[in-house]
């Protein structure tokens, strides 16, 4: 039975929201409900929209960053297709178990805007290698700077470090040993008859390698405004905390909240629960348990989460439009 594209999207969203939910509220329980919804209530509205604002340059210049590497790909496209596919994207990596579930979608506006399927996937490969390169960097910056978390932290580092790794080695191979790929392709088509999928799998992977290649080239001379746009993408929404924490009266705790944002950040990306749904709340209270006083953890990952998050969702939707439907679509 073919199951309605919109109930699977609602199912999604509210097995995702209800888990959040649920974290939020044991957590608001565990530090005193009824004083927390008092913070709440307390806390500087100036200091609220900071902290969205923050998240909408998020946007921005993940939106900035889109465009210039579609360009550099040799695609050019509008900032406004540009912001739509980062505002979509950011809503099906909200109802899915990673958060990079939303470059499927991303991959698809592109592809539908004139995009090779393969250059669009060299696009949203970029923009990953570029995030981890920057998850990396600015954890051993701030471990060192903070002497927070040191032992987790850098743990975590050496696992995702040797998950990098491996990619950077497949994209190596794929790049100086075109000949193993056009043999497994070979083999693959004998084996299935030849069917079309296998030969457009086989074009779209080609061009996959051609646009990988290219964008690494042209990235080479442009690496400083990669660099600059990859953290101002990421150190906006680190922030968020911080401009939260103020807000509430305490004191924005720079190093050791951007070093908890840097550890959940990468957290994120493991395929674990829908948009990191419960241990994103979780995570975020151990973490911040250690720094920040007990009556304002609630208040904190509550709005933090509906800032960073529910607003992904939100927002999100309203750009996702019939291009959702091509992802989810069996």
């Amino acid at each position: 039975m073919r199951v309605n594209l919109k109930d699977r999207r609602i199912r999604a969203l509210l097995i995702a929201s209800l888990i959040s939910l649920a974290a939020i509220i044991v957590i608001l329980k565990v530090t005193d409900a009824s004083l927390s919804w008092s913070l709440i209530k307390r806390i500087d509205g100036r200091f609220l929209v900071l902290a969205f604002l923050l998240h909408a340059l998020n946007w921005f210049f993940y939106a900035v960053r889109l465009q210039r590497l579609t360009s550099l790909a040799g695609h050019r496209i509008s900032f406004r297709l540009s912001f739509k596919s980062t505002l979509a994207s950011n809503f099906l990596a909200a109802l899915t178990p990673s958060s990079a579930g939303g470059e499927p979608l991303r991959i698809k506006i592109l592809a539908d805007d004139g995009m090779s399927y393969g250059s669009a996937t060299a696009v949203a490969v970029g923009e990953r290698l570029l995030d981890s390169i920057f998850f990396l960097a600015a954890l051993a910056i701030f471990l060192t700077a903070s002497g927070f978390m040191t032992g987790f932290g850098l743990g975590l580092g050496v696992v995702f470090f040797l998950l990098l790794l491996l990619l950077a080695i497949f994209l190596r191979e794929l790049a100086i040993r075109p000949d193993r790929i056009a043999r497994f392709m070979g083999w693959a088509k004998a084996k299935t008859g030849n069917r079309p999928i296998i030969s457009a799998m086989e074009r779209e992977i080609w061009l996959f390698r051609d646009a990988a290649i290219r964008l690494a080239k042209e990235t080479l001379g442009h690496i400083p405004v990669m660099v600059g746009l990859t953290t101002l993408i990421w150190i906006c929404d680190f922030l968020v905390p911080s401009a939260l924490l103020v807000g509430m009266g305490e004191g924005p705790k720079f190093l050791f909240s951007i070093t908890s944002q840097i550890i959940l950040a990468i957290v994120a990306i493991l395929p674990l629960t829908p948009g990191s749904s419960g241990v994103a709340e979780l995570g975020m209270s151990y973490l911040y348990s250690l720094f920040v006083p007990a009556v304002l953890l609630g208040p904190l990952v509550a709005l933090w989460r509906l800032i960073t998050y529910f607003s992904n969702i939100v927002v999100g939707a309203a750009f996702a439009g019939e291009s959702i439907n091509g992802i989810l679509k069996r």
